[in-house]
């Protein structure tokens, strides 16, 4: 099995495509009181394009993917120091290798061993919905590319070993309560 960093809290990502609802739901989710670590994606997008990359990681994906990969692992290191019995994370460290798979790049191992090194406890995945996509200056997928990272990222977390729960589609609150009422211990 995997070499597994371990503590007593629940560490439960919620990952999809673009425009599947994830920010929404972790601020729902936060709303309501529940611990939660936001997507680091866009800070990265962002320092890049104060540096004159516009899109990093179409520019050089490795790098961008490296940045992502630091940045999750800090997140997860966080999250294991909560005192909180659950920490809902906006996507985890194989939402990396996805996204390489998904553009056609190669990646070094350690992007692998940093995926079976960080365990999750729970992956919550949301299916692409057409109705909300949109793009903007750090969002540039078109919908079918939404369907084929979706795609990656099932595949991904199930070939690391994970069983993905799908999130029905629905307003936030009811999405929020699909994801709470998998959890009647820790309530």
């Amino acid at each position: 099995m995997y070499q597994n960093i371990l503590l007593a809290n629940k560490k439960i990502v919620i990952t999809g495509g673009p425009s599947t609802g994830k920010t929404k739901i972790i601020e729902h989710l936060e709303h309501r009181g529940e611990t939660c670590l936001h997507e680091i994606s866009r800070q990265v997008t962002m320092k890049a394009q104060q540096q004159g990359i516009s899109q990093l990681f179409l520019e050089d994906p490795i790098l961008f993917s490296q940045k992502l990969i630091e940045g999750r692992i800090q997140q997860f290191t966080e999250a294991v120091q909560l005192a909180q019995s659950r920490i809902f994370l906006d996507r985890g460290i194989p939402d990396v290798i996805a996204y390489m798979d998904f553009a056609g790049e190669s990646y070094p191992v350690e992007f692998i061993n940093a995926c079976k090194t960080y365990w999750y406890d729970y992956i919550f995945i949301l299916p692409p919905w057409e109705d909300i996509h949109v793009n903007d200056n750090e969002r540039y997928e078109s919908f079918d590319q939404a369907i084929q990272i979706h795609s990656h990222l099932h595949k991904t977390y199930s070939n690391l070993g994970y069983q993905c729960i799908e999130v029905p589609y629905g307003t936030i609150e009811e999405r929020g309560d699909f994801i709470l009422q998998k959890f009647p211990q820790m309530l």
